[in-house]
């Protein structure tokens, strides 16, 4: 009977752990639903970038309260789950505390995790009262009602938990200590439990203990389904935000990639002993759909974007077009590629891993000519990002198809786009007359 606890916690850890592995599966598989794309080059910049935006939370601190908030809350977690090493081994184990004889090291980690859990407490309380009480005008958007608010809430709701379970865990833990508890090492300094403890005295050990023990098998559950729940959460970034900045975009802001085809057709007009005839129909490329109508047109490190989004809606209150009261919101474009790329997935998977046309597709039925037309195209939702992410890229990809696809343009920008084809300009003036304003008095 004694090796029970240590066979439910294995088996415990076993499932949550495995269906982790599992959403992992169909997260890389929805991704690499994307077009290739190569992006090899310049590693060492690509690694640079990685550590200084993911690692370093560089862009972050650019809005300092929320920076700062989020710099507390991303140390605190990632530092105090070194304590779930030790949980791990002491499940399994049937152990207590393994790591004690690491003496005086052992105590200043847990006073760290203790001091760092209590920033948590009071960041996570801040960021509460920012969406929920201050009402902080980017988290009142269109596109954040429902779910999206929710799933932010929720997800400060179970860092709150984990939290004051960690030090409820750790306070009866000190009590025990000081009765003499069987089983209970001498270990650990409790700077912040330490002033629980009050409210655990005249408990019998009986009972401190049930308490002890329900709030470490709680505090492990919680963190194996914040584990698994992060796949249906805006906090995916948390696993994502490293590749995706590993993978961001090197080359400058402004600098828009080119179609292969159509820059061979433009050099071909542009030599004078081109002839336009020459190639035969075996080595005519293949036909090509221009631009994205649909998740798949994209490429995968656009797709990527997509489940990195952090909904922090800095790219929407930084949008000039969505300033001025246009529907175009870049967050809204990120989270319906995202949403429409679960939808492919979901598909997928209920027609045994094949794809049947449904009759949707990202454009139209998620992301309107409306917003796509709205964009000026100034790269300030991309330089706001604070994991690299592109909005425009996708934005842009889905204006090609609109243009070259269906030529659904606006009258005005087909206007320009006549005249630069026969007027060699935006306007419409023969070439021949381009310079007569020069000659008027």
């Amino acid at each position: 009977m004694q090796y029970v606890p240590n066979i439910i916690f294995v088996g415990l850890l076993i499932f949550g752990i495995g269906f982790f592995a599992k959403n992992v599966g169909k997260l890389k598989r929805n991704i690499f639903l994307g077009k290739d794309t190569d992006v090899s080059d310049n590693k060492p910049q690509r690694w640079k970038n990685m550590a200084r935006i993911a690692l370093g939370q560089t862009k972050m601190v650019v809005r300092p309260i929320a920076g700062f908030l989020h710099i507390v809350v991303y140390i605190g977690f990632v530092i105090i789950n070194i304590e779930v090493l030790e949980i791990i081994i002491d499940g399994i184990s049937g152990t207590h505390r393994i790591f004690a004889f690491l003496g005086p090291v052992y105590d200043f980690l847990i006073a760290s995790f203790e001091i760092l859990a209590l920033l948590v407490i009071i960041a996570v309380v801040a960021f509460w009262v920012r969406r929920n009480v201050i009402k902080l005008k980017r988290f009142l958007k269109p596109e954040m009602e429902g779910w999206p608010k929710k799933d932010g809430n929720l997800i400060l709701y179970i860092e709150l938990v984990l939290m004051f379970l960690f030090l409820t865990m750790n306070a009866t833990d000190f009590q025990l200590q000081q009765l003499g508890a069987a089983h209970y090492t001498q270990a650990g300094a409790f700077p912040v439990s330490g002033l629980l403890v009050p409210l655990f005295d005249g408990m019998q050990e009986s009972s401190l203990i049930l308490i002890e023990r329900t709030a470490w098998w709680l505090h492990i559950a919680g963190i194996l389904f914040f584990l698994n729940y992060l796949y249906y959460s805006k906090h995916l970034h948390i696993l994502l935000a490293f590749p995706n900045t590993f993978y961001g975009k090197l080359t400058p802001k402004g600098q828009f990639p080119n179609s292969d085809i159509v820059t061979k057709e433009v050099k071909m007009m542009m030599d004078p002993d081109a002839d336009p005839f020459a190639a035969s129909a075996e080595d005519a490329p293949d036909p090509e759909k221009f631009g994205a109508s649909d998740v798949q047109d994209l490429n995968w490190v656009q797709l990527l974007n997509a489940y990195t989004c952090t909904e922090c809606g800095r790219c929407t209150s930084e949008c000039p077009a969505n300033q001025t009261g246009k529907k175009l919101s870049p967050r809204k474009i990120m989270m319906d590629t995202r949403d429409r790329l679960e939808e492919v997935g979901k598909n997928i998977d209920a027609n045994k891993g094949e794809f049947k046309e449904d009759g949707k597709q990202l454009l139209g039925d998620y992301i309107t000519n409306e917003e796509l037309w709205a964009c000026t195209s100034c790269n300030a939702c991309v330089e706001a990002c604070p994991v690299s992410i592109d909005p425009l890229s996708i934005i842009m990809d889905m204006r090609q198809y609109l243009v070259m696809e269906q030529s659904a343009a606006p009258s005005d920008l087909n206007n320009m786009m006549g005249n630069i084809e026969n007027n060699g300009a935006p306007w419409p003036f023969n070439q021949m007359d381009r310079l007569n304003w020069s000659q008027e008095s």
